[in-house]
């Protein structure tokens, strides 16, 4: 993979660091640099999303990313519009809160910043942060460049990378402690996982904590569930019945 790696740096490849200013992005970014990926050959892309989003998420990228820049990708509709669209909340089996809030809008605008930057001559190398500690599934994805056929047209070579698909959660808050970084707020409040404010794949205590953190946005999503019928979590429960919070 070293070999691959430098001969993608040597070809004057753009490393898009897909951060969510979670504790892996964050640690990604300080991976990537460590490995000897140039700054003036890294882009930052986040995907925006909106009034489901953790405050300060920009602020935290801004403050950790030194002179990388920064692109935001948004998408064309809102979480709460789709659930209102669909009648139902993403589940793992069609997640269009992933394919519609994030991957759409990120490689919408990373095709734009090759477009306005010839140099890269349309190479381009898309990091995201999943690890194999995370989950079953996310221990199957393959940690290496990967040639993706669906974006790899129009003048374009794309290649998906998992840099830090090795590590642990330990690992992870290491790079950020010896960077001289602290991760975003949530995690000190509670959090043990940064993404939408409440995920449907959160654990019953990142719901629970959630809801503690932000009551104007959970009485939103109990509204929603009431409304539809259908519950944000997998474990069918409510989130109501998860958190014990009532309204």
């Amino acid at each position: 993979m070293a070999t691959e790696l430098a001969s993608l740096v040597a070809r004057n490849a753009l490393f898009v660091v897909n951060h969510s200013a979670g504790k892996d992005s964050q640690a990604m970014l300080l991976h990537l640099r460590d490995i000897g990926v140039p700054e003036d050959q890294m882009l930052i892309v986040h995907a925006d999303l909106g009034e489901v989003e953790w405050d300060g998420v920009l602020d935290h990228i801004h403050a950790t990313a030194g002179n990388i820049p920064i692109i935001t990708a948004r998408s064309k509709t809102s979480f709460f519009a789709m659930v209102e669209r669909r009648g139902m909340f993403p589940s793992p089996a069609n997640r269009q809160c992933t394919s519609d809030l994030k991957r759409g809008p990120i490689e919408r605008e990373v095709r734009r910043y090759l477009k306005a930057n010839p140099h890269f001559g349309g190479l381009v190398v898309n990091c995201m942060g999943m690890r194999a500690e995370e989950s079953a599934a996310r221990a199957k994805k393959a940690a290496g460049f990967r040639y993706s056929v669906r974006n790899s047209k129009a003048g374009r070579e794309w290649y998906d990378w998992l840099p830090i698909h090795a590590l642990t959660e330990r690992d992870v808050f290491r790079l950020i402690r010896e960077a001289g970084q602290e991760p975003h707020w949530a995690y000190a409040a509670g959090m043990s996982r940064l993404s939408c404010v409440f995920c449907i794949m959160a654990s019953e205590a990142d719901l629970r904590t959630a809801a503690r953190l932000m009551p104007d946005l959970y009485r939103r999503y109990v509204h929603a569930e009431q409304r539809h019928g259908h519950t944000l979590s997998m474990s069918r429960r409510s989130l109501e019945q998860i958190t014990g919070v009532a309204i």
